[in-house]
Order: structure tokens, then sequence, then C-alpha cells
């Protein structure tokens, strides 16, 4: 009695649930099913992938393998990315790379060009460590973690990254907003963390600008297919530059970044057919 009422409102729950994500209406159950995709097949791939990192630890070849796999979730989402100026990119010298950063999407973008950067590692905060088994893999695949409140052993750790940097002609990604934008009209005020390393290593800084994600809205519950423009921008060189030119050098780099980013944004939402219910707010 009790087994087959259980049974029952399984089979009602399940059904339920797979009539909003198959809907063509927004819903918050299809919204959130297709970025728990992202994170179960990215966890299942760290679950099974790790083990292998052992043999060559934090190396950032490990990353190349990941993503190599990993950027096939794209086909999915039915995602279209597309690459400009990667021979920028391509070039074998250590560098820091900053991007706007709009969702945790940016990593699948992310995945999607790092067989063209190769030797790649990214800063983290160290919360996402702890998200075993995805944390473990990526510390293993050369990922950087440092903890935002702890200011003296943030600075250390990116030191000891600068020298893996210019040593081992390893390029650096950051994101300069610091956080999440969901303003898709424009970019967040940059902090200075990845300036000063590029000074301090004096290494060229790649802008790297993502189009607005107007496929993705929280509070509508929209996440519809899309085309995202990744382009990447001349480098800034810093050779010469010392401390006191940081300021200046990121007002400098962060409007380049937004006029690219409006520039972009104009192009694609010109492109949509007229219906498209694209969203200027993430």
């Amino acid at each position: 009695m009790w087994d087959t009422a259980v049974i029952f409102i399984i089979l009602t729950v399940v059904a339920y649930m797979f009539r909003k994500i198959t809907s063509n209406e927004p819903n918050k159950i299809k919204f959130y099913f297709y970025f728990s995709i992202f994170y179960f097949l990215g966890s299942c791939l760290a679950f099974v992938i790790w083990p292998l990192f052992l043999l060559k630890p934090k190396s950032v070849k490990n990353a190349v393998t990941g993503a190599k796999i990993l950027k096939h979730i794209t086909k999915i989402y039915d995602l279209k990315w597309e690459l400009r100026n990667g021979e920028i990119l391509a070039k074998d010298r250590g560098a820091v790379i900053i991007s706007n950063h709009q969702s945790s999407l940016d990593v699948l973008g992310m995945f999607n060009i790092w067989e063209v950067v190769k030797k790649l590692s990214v800063i983290a905060k160290k919360e996402v460590f702890y998200v075993w088994p995805f944390g473990l893999a990526a510390y293993l695949a050369g990922v950087v973690f440092i903890d935002r409140n702890n200011a003296k052993g943030a600075y250390e750790q990116l030191k000891i990254t600068s020298e893996v940097m210019t040593k081992n002609k390893t390029k650096i990604w950051l994101f300069p907003e610091g956080t999440r934008n969901k303003d898709y009209t424009k970019l967040l005020p940059f902090k200075k963390g990845a300036f000063s390393m590029a000074v301090a290593a004096q290494v060229p800084i790649i802008p790297v600008v993502f189009s607005p994600y107007y496929f993705i809205n929280v509070k509508k519950s929209i996440f519809n297919n899309g085309h995202v423009v990744i382009q990447c921008l001349e480098e800034v060189p810093t050779k010469g530059l010392t401390r006191d030119d940081i300021p200046e050098l990121m007002d400098r780099v962060r409007n380049l970044m937004e006029d690219k980013y409006k520039e972009l944004a104009k192009e694609v939402l010109s492109a949509l057919p007229c219906d498209y219910p694209h969203t200027t707010v993430g």
C-alpha cells in the first residue's frame, strides 16, 4: 500500500518536472535544471579524472585535458562561442588575461578557448576549492585559490603565482570586476589585483571581452540558446610601469573593454529576431 503510494508520488513529481523542463515557457525548474547540468557534469568528470591529474599535480596541462571534454557541454545549451583575435592569446609568453564576469558560464566559455591559450592558470576564491570533487580537480589542474579575507596571504600567493607565470611562460586569468555583473549594459569598477600582478612581473595585460549574456535572466527564469563573442583586444604592455602608474592603467584598460563591450552588445542584439526575449539584466 505505502509502496504504491510512494511510487505514485515519485512518478507524479518526475512527470511534472519533465513537463516543466521540456516546456517552451520560462520557469524556475527549467532554469535551474539547465544550470545544474553544467555543475553536475563538471563534478562527474572531476570525480573520474582527478586521479589522473596526480601523475602531474598542479600542471596546467591537466586543465587542457579537462577543458577538451567539458567544452562539449555547450552542445546541450545550444550556445555558440565565437573567439576573435585568438592569435593574441596563443603567443607563448607569460601574461595576465583579464575579462568581464557575468555568470558561472564564463568558465564554459573559457573551456571552449582553452586549447588556444594552452598554458593557462586561473585565480579563484578559496571557497571553490571546497566544492569537491570539482575543487580538488581544479587544484590539481593548476587553479590558484586565494583567500580574499586574508590580504597578506592572498598577496603572497599571487607573488608566487607571478614568479611561475614569468618562469614557465604561463598566462594567468583574472576577473577584475571581482564579482558577477548582472548589468548587461556596462562593466563594474575594476579592482587592482590583476594590474598589480602584471606591473610587478612586467608582463603584458591581455583584455578579453565576453559579449552580453542577453539570453539569461534569473528573475524571469530565462535561459535560452545564444551567441557569445569572445573578443581578444590588443595586449597592453607594462614594461617600465610602476605602482604609481596602476590607477591610470586600470582606467585605460577598463575604458577599452567597456567600449568594446557596448560595441559587441549592439552587434549581437541587432542580429536577433524581432520577437527574441533578450534581456539587459542577468
